[in-house]
């Protein structure tokens, strides 16, 4: 289980310390527990707040929010039932965070983990700053940028890259997702809020929508590198193998 103080706990869910307060004032989202004078967050607190986020761009005001939490906790708890916070939260995630020394970074990306690289790392969540140690979100992520970097990629060039991705997987990402809202929870008018025998069906639906993109992006990328690769490299590629041959 990851722990965050309020700070760490309010950047992971993309909002501000001040709201992260504000929803505890509401009694939206669980109070933390206390080592000394220390708030530790944990990844229920993380699903909860993106949870909360979630249904205020959806419209919902506080005090819906509040007697839809209340409603659920008074039957059973959404993990065991519905699933709902661990499929809008951090239990879709198929990486572990890995903690990387600097040790490591320096051995990954040597004299070009400057100090912009770093802070440009920082801003776009490739590392999180955890304490004294850099946290990595997404191994993958981070290891690709690793291999751009002995393929003599420069790493600035790999974080413009990693920006790019992300604002474009974002986009699609949406209009996948903006499909199952428009058909399936627009219909149902803007303040219409699902009644109990209806929540494990909805439950069910958003638990299914991150599979379902995932199946979607890997078959999309995976057909455009077939294509793109071949299109780009060839010309290169023939005529190293040209040259091979009156070599030979």
């Amino acid at each position: 289980m990851a722990e965050y103080r309020i700070d760490e706990l309010a950047r992971a869910a993309g909002t501000s310390v001040r709201n992260v307060r504000v929803y505890q004032d509401r009694e939206l989202l669980e109070a933390p527990v206390r080592r000394g004078r220390t708030a530790i967050y944990g990844d229920g607190h993380l699903a909860r707040l993106r949870l909360i986020l979630n249904m205020l761009d959806r419209g919902y005001a506080f005090a819906q929010i509040r007697e839809m939490l209340d409603a659920w906790r008074a039957g059973h708890s959404l993990g065991d039932v519905l699933g709902l916070e661990e499929a809008t939260g951090a239990a879709w995630s198929h990486e572990a965070p890995e903690v990387v020394p600097m040790t490591d970074l320096l051995r990954m990306f040597g004299a070009q983990l400057t100090p912009a690289n770093i802070r440009r790392a920082l801003e776009l969540g490739v590392l999180e700053r955890r304490g004294a140690q850099f946290v990595a979100p997404s191994p993958r992520l981070l290891e690709a940028g690793h291999e751009l970097v002995k393929l003599d990629v420069p790493l600035a060039e790999a974080l413009a890259l990693a920006a790019e991705l992300q604002t474009e997987t974002d986009r699609i990402t949406g209009l996948l997702v903006g499909l199952v809202r428009k058909y399936v929870l627009d219909p149902k008018g803007p303040d219409w809020l699902p009644s109990g025998e209806e929540l494990p069906h909805y439950a069910d639906v958003i638990t299914r929508l991150h599979p379902l993109v995932m199946s979607a992006l890997s078959a999309a990328v995976d057909r455009s590198a077939r294509r793109v690769i071949p299109e780009i490299m060839g010309d290169r590629l023939i005529a190293l193998a040209e040259k091979t041959k009156k070599a030979d």
